[in-house]
């Protein structure tokens, strides 16, 4: 895959001193570790301040384009993560602050929220400091689905596309595509593909009816940042609106970071009693609790079949094997899941010989 270059040391360093809200002198610009996008990542060390963060934009990877034409592409005159960055902001979200973007150059300017990320602060849940962290994640949530969510803002992009049915079905034909099919190098016969994509119908059938929230979309432990007293967060330019449980599924049935039972169980209740005493359970269609667990652990298995599928995409298409110690865990939680539930008997049986972790 080919990778823009890098950018234009004298460029930023002019940027630096006259755009910058701040006039400072660069003294040295570092790469960053890029996590699955095309975007690069520097830190910009300046004299007498505290570093900025550069994010070097690229063009949007055929995957997102063919994604975006499936739930209908919104045509924008602004860049999507300025467009939600704004809205989250007023919202009172932690996202890091902008200092200039300039455009022709495809560049930002951000604050720099530092290097620990929630699983790394957690040291993959083993830290005595997990439950803290992760309570806090979840009351950032919940400002998420409050007061992100109403009053609806026509100007931002997340409120024109959704977790449709043709959404949610394209991404479980992703996973059928590289979880299976490109995994294990032969195609599902008839007999098993066609109840298999049944269920699946049935579970994007199933989330799509839910009441919807403004939702983050990649809200997970590689997304958000501690730093001191805050929780900052980042990857948000692709929100829309969906159920509820989506989110909280992303950050509690984490790709990287698997959390004790109990634990979990804490967290949804505290979930909901801030979605209760911001007033906005039964609106979001959290007001019957064991439905709700329910609808969790069924979307629980549309994202990790998702991530699972995306992640093997991303070793054969994008070359970046990173991900792929990480698929084991999320399949994983797609089995609990299966067993958990009888109404799932048939997806189980026709899915599991084509994915051992499933077994």
């Amino acid at each position: 895959m080919s990778r823009i270059g890098p950018p234009d040391r004298s460029l930023v360093a002019r940027t630096v001193e006259t755009k910058l809200p701040f006039r400072a002198t660069l003294e040295k610009l570092t790469p960053l570790p890029g996590d699955a996008s095309n975007r690069r990542y520097f830190r910009l060390e300046l004299a007498g301040r505290r570093s900025v963060i550069l994010m070097q934009l690229a063009e949007p990877e055929a995957f997102k384009q063919s994604e975006e034409a499936v739930s209908g592409a919104v045509a924008v005159t602004e860049l999507p993560f300025l467009n939600v960055h704004r809205h989250l902001a007023g919202a009172g979200v932690t996202v890091p602050a902008l200092y200039h973007y300039d455009q022709a150059a495809g560049l930002l300017f951000l604050e720099d929220f530092g290097d620990l990320l929630l699983v790394q602060a957690c040291q993959d849940g083993r830290s005595r400091d997990t439950a803290r962290h992760y309570h806090r994640a979840i009351e950032v949530l919940a400002r998420i689905h409050t007061a992100a969510s109403s009053p609806a803002d026509s100007r931002c992009i997340a409120f024109h596309r959704a977790f449709d049915v043709p959404l949610l079905m394209w991404e479980f034909d992703h996973f059928l595509e590289y979880g299976v099919v490109a995994r294990h190098g032969k195609p599902m016969c008839a007999e098993d593909f066609q109840p298999v994509r049944a269920e699946f119908q049935k579970i994007a059938e199933l989330m799509a009816a839910q009441p919807r929230v403004f939702t983050h979309r990649d809200y997970h432990s590689r997304n958000l940042m501690v730093d001191g007293d805050r929780l900052g967060v980042l990857d948000f330019q692709d929100a829309l609106l969906g159920p509820a449980g989506y989110d909280l599924a992303s950050l509690l049935r984490d790709a990287y970071i698997a959390l004790d039972e109990s634990l979990v169980d804490e967290l949804i209740a505290a979930y909901l009693d801030r979605m209760d005493k911001a007033g906005a359970g039964q609106g979001a269609g959290l007001d019957d609790r064991a439905a709700f667990r329910r609808l969790f652990d069924i979307t629980s298995i549309q994202r990790n079949l998702k991530a699972a599928g995306r992640f093997v995409y991303i070793d054969r298409v994008k070359n970046n094997p990173k991900f792929l110690d990480d698929i084991p865990r999320v399949l994983g939680y797609v089995r609990r899941n299966l067993e958990k539930y009888p109404e799932l008997s048939t997806l189980r049986k026709h899915l599991t010989p084509y994915v051992p972790e499933l077994q």
